[in-house]
């Protein structure tokens, strides 16, 4: 089996999959509903919790089928069987294993579709590329890989705060350290380039997310609070050595602030990417 070579700034913490449950098809992958048709077969990398997933398996249909990868065993594959059990759901299985090893684990030319959202930026940013490869691998001919990924460098608020570029730069600094690329979105067409796609048979767009009410400033604020003081960031964030404790603190606090902003709004640009397999 492949060495697994994701180390994942967030983990799974609750606040963590606070926000990834919170993600749909619609609010999350809508640059692909249009590909999505009956009887397809999908593979979805980095299903966390698998709202995604499952709403994709609608769309696919009885006939068709889904599966759910997860690099390593824990709660969160348990919760994503639970939810499809509990939504009636039955073309869906849920597997372990890693975005390198996926022609270990499937016959090639197996999928439609490959799909990954918010998984690139987490790998070891020297082996994109690789990865990519390995997801044309078991696509059909004709099938698509899809991508979709948020650009740190690009994210916008309002107040502006010192705090909150604090946290910004803070991130990126924890996310290269464990040998990711926090500005991944950006980046989509280049490291498609490298895994052998023509530029003509990728097609690339930008979608925006965005918090400003006061029902999302609350959601979204006291979750990052949370990730900064309580998730797997806090731990990697001390691990590295490039921060500590009372930064970490003070990062929480200016979330928890910004929330209370009335005039607060938040963006988050993602880079959007389908490649035509030959």
């Amino acid at each position: 089996m492949s060495e697994t070579t994701v180390i994942y700034t967030h983990g799974h913490h609750e606040s963590v999959l606070r926000s990834h449950s919170w993600r749909t098809a619609q609010n999350s992958a809508s640059y692909l509903l249009p590909y999505i048709k009956p009887n397809m077969h999908i593979l979805d990398i980095g299903c966390g919790p698998g709202t995604i997933t499952l709403d994709f398996a609608t769309l696919i249909g009885p006939t068709g089928h889904i599966t759910g990868l997860e690099p390593s065993p824990g709660d969160v594959l348990v919760q994503a069987r639970e939810t499809a059990a509990s939504r009636g759901i039955t073309n869906v299985d849920f597997k372990i294993g890693d975005i390198f090893g996926l022609e270990e684990i499937f016959e090639s030319r197996k999928f439609d579709i490959v799909h990954v959202h918010q998984v690139l930026q987490h790998i070891d940013r020297k082996r994109v590329s690789e990865a990519l490869m390995q997801m044309k691998a078991v696509t059909k001919p004709g099938g698509i890989v899809a991508v979709r990924e948020t650009d740190f460098a690009a994210m916008t608020w309002f107040p502006a705060s010192n705090g909150m570029t604090e946290w910004v730069d803070t991130y990126q600094l924890v996310a290269r350290a464990n040998g990711g690329e926090p500005d991944a979105g950006r980046r989509l067409v280049s490291w498609a380039l490298g895994a052998g796609f023509a530029r003509d048979k990728i097609t690339t767009s930008a979608a925006a997310w965005c918090f400003s009410t006061p029902e999302e400033r609350e959601w979204w604020s006291r979750m990052w609070a949370d990730r900064t003081l309580s998730s797997n960031f806090k731990t990697t964030a001390l691990k590295s050595g490039l921060v500590d404790e009372e930064r970490l603190n003070r990062i929480a606090d200016t979330w928890t602030e910004w929330g209370k902003s009335e005039d607060g709004w938040f963006a988050i640009l993602n880079g959007e990417m389908i490649c035509r397999v030959d």
